[in-house]
């Protein structure tokens, strides 16, 4: 058989084990946060068919999906995101789960866009998404961003800030300025969703290219971007948003919401300097409806939003034929692992063991499995060498390129007393003990 060369499809990576064991780690914190919410796990198969994820997340996202024929000539496609795989299964098992349904899932999804290694930006990546299922009450919003903080800390980012806004602030736009077609709102959205990109002249020359788009409508536009990044408390900015768009119906919904959301994840404890009231946030997915989120790193604003959702609560419905209501968050792990590691905030290893138990000869054997074998029953994660007979040298150094901070050395002489030399890795000390003291000097900080 002739030699098939190794590759990869560009845009995809194989995630080795010194990449793999912080993204683990950090799973786990993610993990035990949500569920200190009080979100269940929930998984839901990669594939479906085609026409369940096609026409809820708009055009520009659907260029991205992965979708094909089958060997059973069946439509199908890779999911986007989790969110709508979630509006199937509330809609397909229907009473049988509790409202609200609290869901956490975490997994693979795929998007067929132009890579970015540098900002962590993947065809296949993995996200974390929480989102609560039946209930209109704005708690649920704040709790949202209550879950985005506990993740930041539980990680170990100190600086960022969750920008939140709702949708219906720009449907009250829409009404003052006098937009009458809900596509050229479309076009006039995706241009202030640009504007940390291009900045407010790049929009404004963005709007002036916009044909159906007269002076006057322009200038409220323009009016409103510069209400929404006034340099001012939250409440204020709000207020200031508020009264812009009395005489809407939906702005000063809009706006009500926004104020009643950020009190509640005030008293729910998410700090002042960590949330931003931001009528320019949009969020391109077309099922949003209400509060939307977006969260960036202060010290690497480059990697763009690192948490976001939204409420969508005609999501559902498409699906069920009823509308229930719904909002969520979601983590894009690749790229948050990417900034972190940016940051030097990931603490990298190529070792799950905390310690190597070497095998000094075929005689102290036994004695080996004996001291794995207690230290994990103590909770201390440890490896035993396994392709012996090899020189304690060799075995060192297996230790030293995995990164394994303990070695446990047990020849004849330590076997017949009950002790181990414990040798430190990092610190290039050892020292003997007894064995019932090896665990405790392990899992001493």
């Amino acid at each position: 058989m002739a030699r098939i060369e190794p590759r990869l499809l560009k845009g995809f990576r194989d995630y080795l084990p010194e990449v793999m064991i912080p993204r683990v780690k950090m799973l786990r914190k993610i993990g035990e946060v949500f569920e200190r919410f009080g979100f269940e796990p929930l998984d839901t198969p990669a594939i479906e068919y085609a026409d369940i994820l096609m026409g809820k997340l708009g055009p520009e996202a659907e260029k991205l999906f992965y979708r094909f024929k089958d060997n059973g000539d069946r439509d199908v496609a890779l999911r986007y995101e989790l969110t709508v795989s979630l509006a199937r299964v509330v809609a397909q098992y229907g009473t049988d789960l509790p409202r609200p349904f609290k869901r956490y899932q975490m997994g693979p999804v795929w998007r067929a866009e132009a890579p970015s290694v540098e900002r962590g930006r993947y065809r296949e990546f993995w996200q974390c998404d929480v989102d609560i299922v039946g209930t209109q009450s704005l708690l649920a919003d704040a709790e949202c961003l209550a879950i985005d903080n506990a993740v930041m800390q539980a990680v170990g980012v100190k600086n960022f800030v969750i920008r939140f806004n709702n949708r219906k602030l720009f449907r009250g736009l829409q009404q003052k300025a006098g937009i009458a077609s809900d596509s050229l709102m479309a076009d006039v959205m995706r241009s202030v969703d640009k504007l940390d990109k291009i900045e407010r002249d790049g929009v404004e020359k963005e709007l002036t290219g916009l044909a159906d788009l007269n002076e006057a409508q322009r200038a409220t536009v323009l009016e409103f971007l510069d209400l929404a990044k006034f340099q001012s408390p939250n409440s204020e900015r709000i207020a200031r948003l508020a009264q812009f768009l009395a005489g809407t119906t939906d702005g000063e919904k809009g706006c009500a919401e926004l104020s009643e959301v950020l009190q509640n994840a005030q008293r729910m404890g998410v700090p002042d300097q960590h949330v931003s009231a931001d009528a320019t946030i949009v969020r391109g997915l077309d099922y949003y409806t209400g509060t939307v989120f977006e969260t960036t790193l202060t010290d690497a604003p480059h990697f763009g939003s690192v948490m976001s959702g939204g409420r969508y609560d005609g999501l559902v419905g498409l699906f069920s034929g009823k509308d229930e209501p719904a909002v969520g968050i979601s983590v894009g792990i690749d790229r948050l692992v990417t900034a972190l590691g940016e940051l030097k905030l990931l603490k990298s290893g190529k070792a799950s063991a905390q310690v190597l138990v070497t095998v000094f000869d075929e005689s102290s054997t036994q004695y080996s499995l004996r001291i794995a074998s207690e230290l994990r029953s103590a909770g201390i994660s440890a490896e035993l060498y396994l392709d012996t007979p090899a020189k304690l040298g060799k075995q060192l150094k297996y230790a030293e390129r995995k990164e394994i901070p303990f070695v446990v050395v047990a020849g004849p002489d330590e076997a017949a007393s009950g002790e181990a030399t414990l040798k430190n890795m990092l610190a290039k000390n050892q020292s003997r003990m007894k064995l019932e003291a090896l665990a405790a000097a392990i899992a001493k900080p």
